[in-house]
């Protein structure tokens, strides 16, 4: 053992101290591959790894410009191509925060503490060496952000390594965030800090362990380089580490992958790089759809031309991207930057920047400090990525075209939004056996309760679990409910004015003065908003803490009202109520996570059982009161109430 670590330890050194190839032209991609290859340390833990990169064979990528190593980074317009090569920047003594078992299971590896196999995955997942068969490359693509188009992205601080085949069958993409610079870094160094690495580390799977289509997450490896950030913008940056993520899933391929293609924007005046080049285009379909939906593939092979296979693709991606959203809403996840570029092309959720969950719930919720005209708030996420599917109908166009494109878009995503979300909260109510019409008024309502008194998202589903059958066992029930409403001091915080009153003052005298040019800056919706605060705070001034808790309780036992009488009509004709109301809470606890974020360990079983629990906090748990254990489910302290996480 201390000889492989000598061994690992003598490779970490030779990566970091490996001489730079000044002058040298690197020779073509295959050459090169081999050249890298040569010149890297022999894994053991992760020697079964067989890469078989199809996405380099099937794409263009483009043909390294002459010059030194470094000139594989060097930011500029990548035309005609899909990837550039690109080369991992080594980090200065890697070292492994965590793996995750679940997703390294897929690559047929066996997480372990042991200190070679810790030393083996901070070396070759933090990119200081690379492993047989991996081809490091950044992939090109463009996006609308924030509902403008702005050119040619790509991966700025990402690098694709390969994709591994496994002894199931299966075909995983290994990518690397915050490997350093790429020629799509722009200004940017290519790396990620600490802090939001384990952010992504930790929901990438917490999402998974929730049902919810994600990409995952393998390890997270950081070091003692480090990069300065301004880490909340206030013009104190700091030095902070560089850390590495390895992320797993069937394609990083997103919606803007297929905007490379489009000429000048008619409001931005910015093109993608490969304007005109329609035959990548249809490459680039023939892959997507052969590789990831070859059922539709399959079922095409005879037609004349591809219209028709197109139409089946955008339809399915229309589908998974509405059965997707609808799973945000349903668990209160907010993304926080739903661009055309963080849209997968294979229905996963994708790119954990500014993430957030509903504490407290709020409709307008943003959890993005760069949102201020609140674009990506929690309930508009189903109508972003709507807007998004039409970005990608107009990038397909003439392959599909684009009155058939948006007849599909209109016929199929609201109706498998309504479908799939309330397919969904049926299940988070208990609602198992019939399904009513008046169940999406049901669930409207009860969102309309919960904002009206602001209680906690996750924690207000997950009490509605134990909602006694029985009229006379609600009082207690109902004084527990209330608990989880917001404080008098919590709502006047969220609801504080956001505007200088001399700024909002100014903005409604140009509103009545010059309504054209009140209506060309585009703040109306931030002044209706802030005028809603205003009244809001003024009504709140004015409430005791007592007349508050009056009023939730009045709000919620009108609610439980129609509850109960919606419970009434499911266990109609029910033979056996005991066990119908046994299904019913294993349906909900099921379906109603009782923690979304706590550490790894726990975020595997997110839907609360006694045994889930017990096993994943560890023997030590059982010695823990009843009050710790649910700790990790309370509402956030006041402190953290408007917290942004960046």
């Amino acid at each position: 053992m201390a000889s492989l670590r000598a061994a690992f330890g003598a490779s970490l050194a030779a990566a970091r101290t490996r001489p730079q190839s000044v002058g040298l032209a690197l020779p073509s991609p295959v050459p090169w591959s081999a050249w890298a290859a040569a010149m890297e340390p022999t894994p053991r833990w992760l020697a079964a790894l067989h890469f078989d990169n199809r996405a380099l064979r099937a794409l263009p990528v483009e043909t390294p410009p002459p010059g030194p190593e470094d000139v594989l980074s060097t930011p500029r317009p990548v035309p005609g191509a899909c990837f550039s090569r690109a080369r991992p920047a080594p980090l200065r003594r890697p070292r492994l925060v965590a793996l995750s078992g679940p997703a390294l299971s897929l690559l047929g590896l066996e997480a372990s503490e042991e200190a070679e196999v810790e030393a083996e995955a901070a070396l070759f997942f933090s990119g200081n060496a690379l492993l047989p068969g991996a081809e490091p490359a950044a992939h090109c693509y463009c996006g609308h952000q924030f509902g403008q188009f702005a050119g040619q992205l790509g991966d700025g601080a990402a690098m694709y390594l390969g994709e591994v085949c496994t002894a199931a069958g299966e075909r995983w993409e290994l990518q690397l965030k915050g490997a350093g610079p790429t020629p799509f870094s722009r200004q940017a160094d290519g790396r990620k800090v600490l802090r939001s690495s384990i952010r992504e580390f930790l929901c990438s799977e917490a999402m998974f362990h929730l049902g919810i289509p994600t990409t995952r997450a393998g390890a997270c490896v950081t070091s003692e380089s480090t990069v300065i950030r301004d880490v909340f913008y206030d013009g104190n940056p700091k030095y902070e580490k560089c850390t590495v993520v390895l992320r797993i899933a069937p394609t990083f391929i997103r919606f803007g992958s297929f905007e490379i293609f489009k000429p000048p924007d008619e409001y931005t005046g910015r093109a993608g790089p490969s304007v005109g080049r329609n035959d990548i285009r249809v490459q680039m379909l023939d892959y997507v759809i052969s590789s990831f939906y070859p059922e539709i593939q399959a079922a095409h092979t005879c037609d004349s031309d591809n219209i028709q296979r197109n139409a089946a693709f955008f339809r399915e991606v229309t589908r998974r991207t509405a059965q997707m959203v609808a799973e945000w809403q349903c668990v209160g996840f907010c993304h926080g930057v739903l661009n055309t570029d963080n849209m997968s092309i294979v229905g996963l959720t994708i790119d954990y920047g500014p993430f957030g969950f509903l504490d407290r719930y709020d409709p307008d919720h943003v959890c993005n400090a760069s949102d201020n005209a609140g674009r990506y708030t929690y309930s508009k996420q189903p109508q972003v990525c709507k807007w998004n599917l039409q970005k990608l109908a107009e990038a397909l166009e003439p392959e599909l075209p684009l009155a058939l494109g948006e007849a599909i878009l209109a016929e199929e995503f609201d109706s498998e939004f309504q479908r799939h979300y309330l397919q969904k909260m049926r299940k988070k109510l208990g609602l198992i056996r019939v399904e009513q019409e008046e169940d999406g008024t049901l669930v409207a309502k009860l969102l309309e309760t919960m904002h009206q008194t602001g209680a906690d998202f996750t924690n207000t589903f997950y009490m509605l679990s134990s909602f006694p059958t029985e009229p006379s066992d609600s009082a207690e029930f109902l004084t527990r409910l209330t608990s989880q409403c917001a404080s008098l001091e919590e709502l006047r915080l969220a609801f504080r004015p956001q505007m200088d009153p001399r700024q909002l003052s100014m903005m409604l005298m140009l509103a009545q003065s010059n309504p054209q040019l009140f209506a060309l800056i585009g703040t109306q919706a931030n002044v209706t908003k802030e005028l809603e605060r205003v009244e809001q705070q003024s009504r709140l001034e004015q409430l005791s803490p007592a007349e508050l808790q009056s009023r939730n309780t009045d709000h919620w036992e009108t609610w439980l009202q129609k509850y109960r009488a919606r419970l009434d009509k499911e266990k109609e004709d029910v033979g056996d109520t005991a066990a119908w109301q046994a299904e019913r809470m294993r349906i909900m606890h099921a379906n109603n996570p009782k923690y979304v974020r706590r550490v790894l360990k726990l975020l595997e079983s997110p839907y609360y059982s006694e045994e889930a629990a017990t096993e994943a906090t560890g023997p030590e748990a059982v010695a823990r009161t009843t009050d710790e254990q649910c700790s990790y489910s309370n509402r956030p302290p006041l402190w953290a109430a408007e917290l942004c996480v960046t």
